[in-house]
């Protein structure tokens, strides 16, 4: 195939689209594909529904350092409460699960649940501090323990796993705008999710990002319970992340992000599926652009500077043992979102007013919050 034509295929931007670049370039459409075959395609030990590697386009799945850089500065072993709140309220929004901000803000304020809403907060709550712990390392074992605290031990009649099993032990559908494909067969499951996590164990030199990833789409794909499998991808996809070092991962807007993009999430999935009638093939390559090129490359962490002047501030001794306090739980519960005084006097539970009103002018005087006036109301937040 001349170089220069396959060369303008590869960077075409429907290279992911076979059925486009099939109408496109139908003259050499077979031998682009033939081509990709036999020197751009990197297979994955993991296996589809007919035994076949899964593979992906590597030379396209690039992460920006500054992503890399950010996911792995240090930071402090406590996962956020306003991250938290975050990521539970999206998780569960991307498949149309409502969650009310109070509930969820009761919950990870340590509020016992008073309803099966509440309880299934918490059980996500537990998930989130469960892969947050580095000690906790993929098994299989711990794979079903995250699952039925955060899922599994929800589930009623025909979606409850057997006792005993830690997959589902008939068949399901994985549905989009129809259904895309059936799950594999329930036999097959056991086997194909141990290469999982094996894959997820082991050192073969793909990105980090890129293979978290490649084990959110794989686990989505196999469908390995009837229902929750996608909340579990994305706290897997974190799982690993954690455990690579890439600390900051909780602290980042990671299913905000797919929330905002979730078209585009579920339409990876979906051109993933089509593409394979065409190729034979089951290539990632879409699924990882869709992370590279909505979530990973779009995230942040509370503004670094902003960080710096509270940790210095609370270093040189400029604020009490309460005021720290204070500032602590602003960072964590609010982190660049607006607050008031009563809210911050409500949501902490320890001060009395006038401490906190002391609190909020003094760190004002310093530098450290920003006053945003709406008339007669005045709330605050750290400054940017």
């Amino acid at each position: 195939m001349d170089i220069k034509l396959f060369s303008t295929m590869l960077k075409d931007r429907h290279f992911c689209n076979l059925e486009k670049m099939k109408h496109k370039y139908s003259a050499d459409f077979n031998e682009f594909l033939q081509v990709l075959a036999e020197m751009y395609y990197k297979p994955i030990p993991l296996s589809d529904f007919d035994g076949n590697d899964l593979c992906f386009i590597e030379n396209h799945a690039l992460v920006n350092q500054s992503t890399v850089k950010l996911l792995l500065k240090s930071r402090n072993n406590y996962y956020g409460i306003k991250a938290a709140e975050d990521e539970i309220v999206s998780t569960s929004a991307i498949e149309n699960i409502d969650f009310s901000r109070d509930s969820v803000r009761n919950i990870l304020k340590g509020y016992a649940p008073k309803d099966e809403q509440e309880s299934r907060i918490l059980g996500i709550k537990k998930g989130l501090e469960f892969v947050a712990d580095t000690s906790n390392k993929i098994t299989e074992y711990n794979l079903h323990k995250l699952y039925m605290m955060t899922v599994g031990d929800f589930l009623e009649g025909d979606s409850k796993l057997n006792d005993g099993e830690f997959y589902r032990h008939d068949t399901v559908y994985v549905v989009g705008n129809g259904v895309e494909h059936s799950g594999v067969d329930h036999k097959k499951v056991p086997l194909l999710m141990k290469a999982l996590i094996d894959f997820a164990n082991m050192d073969d030199g793909i990105n980090d990002l890129v293979k978290a990833a490649i084990i959110h789409f794989y686990l989505a794909f196999i469908h390995p319970y009837f229902d929750g499998n996608g909340r579990t991808a994305r706290l897997v996809h974190l799982w690993f992340l954690i455990q690579r070092g890439y600390q900051s991962a909780l602290f980042i807007p990671f299913s905000g992000l797919i929330e905002k993009s979730r078209k585009a999430y579920y339409d990876a999935f979906t051109l993933i599926e089509e593409n394979r009638k065409i190729s034979q093939r089951i290539d990632v390559t879409p699924f990882v652009l869709y992370f590279i090129e909505n979530v990973y490359n779009k995230m942040s962490v509370s503004d670094q500077s902003a960080l710096s002047r509270c940790s210095e501030a609370v270093k040189s001794g400029e604020l009490t043992k309460k005021e720290t306090e204070l500032l602590q739980y602003v960072i964590s519960c609010y982190g660049t979102d607006e607050f008031s005084t009563k809210q911050l006097e409500k949501d902490f539970g320890n001060a009395a007013y006038a401490t906190i009103r002391s609190f909020v002018l003094k760190l004002e005087k310093l530098g450290l919050l920003t006053a945003v006036r709406y008339g007669t109301r005045t709330k605050y937040k750290i400054t940017q």
